[in-house]
């Protein structure tokens, strides 16, 4: 259990209704900790309430029922300048970047400063500082229009910087990205996690985003907490059917078996070295053919990260060598269980 001054973000039985025809409960009973330091993922389908949620963590969204607290300090509570150190707190990136056309890329930058109050003497100078951290020195003079997608990012990460903030809140950060200036966002983040020991709560609906950043993670589904965990355990074996969604490749909902009378697993590569050509060992060296259905398998380092359906042979003892040449290969099994989409 994480001692109470680890303890960044606590929510506690949190519900938020949107009172109208139809009312609408965007949040229903939420209680989850975030840890100082963490990588937190907030994830979830459109609409399940993952962004309402996050904006209840700089109370930019009252709570209608529950208590969010911040540092051990009741939010509801806060007022004036208490509230404002507090929202300064939380830096924020969005899917859309927010920045100013009109302003370049240090103004654009000066603007959190200023609404934050820090003396003008010192913009130039962290300014400076911020744009050498996400790389774009050379950036400085240059307006938005004048970015890639990724490079204004990168301003609005300064940005969110600048006012050394506790916490980085980062909603759907990169999903207007390709996926190669989307993992390099990622490795910006996960640096700036680890050498300025900023925590970072990412809300998307990608779980390779949180496989590829996050330590634990929350699902929301229909604005209630479906799961909650470390993101290995979560992708090893989810027991939530929202979680099964997102981890589970596209058009697996096979059931037991896969139309043909074999049993199919779902394979999960995590730690396997990616050479290792582990399909067709089995192959030449077991004399067992397995029929691939589905793959979502990745190299990060030369470590295997990923998983795989396979339709394992029909005669019962080859299907067992092959069960035991995964586990002794370090890569975890799992019969395909059918659920309700």
């Amino acid at each position: 259990m994480a001692n109470r001054d680890d303890i960044i973000y606590k929510l506690d039985h949190v519900t938020k209704v949107y009172e109208g025809i139809p009312r609408v409960v965007a949040l229903d009973d939420i209680s989850l900790t975030i840890n100082r330091g963490d990588i937190y993922g907030i994830i979830g389908m459109s609409g399940a309430g993952k962004s309402t949620l996050v904006r209840t963590l700089n109370r930019l969204e009252e709570v209608t029922e529950g208590k969010v607290f911040f540092e051990g300090a009741d939010l509801s509570e806060l007022k004036g300048k208490e509230l404002r150190k507090a929202r300064q707190s939380a830096g924020m990136i969005f899917q859309g970047f927010n920045l100013l056309n009109q302003k370049t890329v240090e103004k654009n930058i000066a603007v959190a400063l200023k609404i934050a109050g820090v003396p003008k003497e010192k913009h130039e100078e962290i300014i400076g500082r911020m744009l050498k951290i996400v790389g774009l020195e050379e950036k400085r003079n240059a307006y938005p229009s004048q970015l890639s997608g990724g490079q204004k990012q990168r301003v609005a990460i300064a940005r969110a910087l600048s006012t050394d903030p506790k916490v980085i809140l980062c909603d759907e950060a990169t999903s207007a990205l390709d996926p190669k200036i989307t993992s390099e966002i990622l490795d910006l983040l996960k640096k700036i996690n680890r050498e300025l020991n900023v925590t970072i709560i990412m809300i998307t609906h990608e779980m390779s985003v949180v496989e590829a950043i996050c330590d634990r993670v929350a699902v929301v589904d229909g604005g209630k907490l479906a799961e909650e965990g470390a993101v290995k355990e979560i992708f090893v074996n989810p027991k939530s059917d929202a979680a099964r969604r997102l981890v589970y490749p596209e058009h697996t909902g096979l059931g037991l078996f896969d139309g043909q009378g074999r049993k199919c697993v779902r394979l999960v590569f995590n730690g396997v070295e990616a050479k290792e050509p582990i399909i067709a060992k089995l192959a030449s060296s077991k004399g067992i053919e397995v029929s691939i259905l589905s793959a979502n398998t990745k190299s990060v380092g030369g470590i295997g990260f990923g998983q795989m359906i396979i339709a394992l042979p029909e005669d019962e003892e080859k299907s067992r060598i092959a069960t035991e040449y995964f586990k002794e290969l370090g890569v975890y099994g799992e019969e395909v269980e059918a659920w309700q989409d």
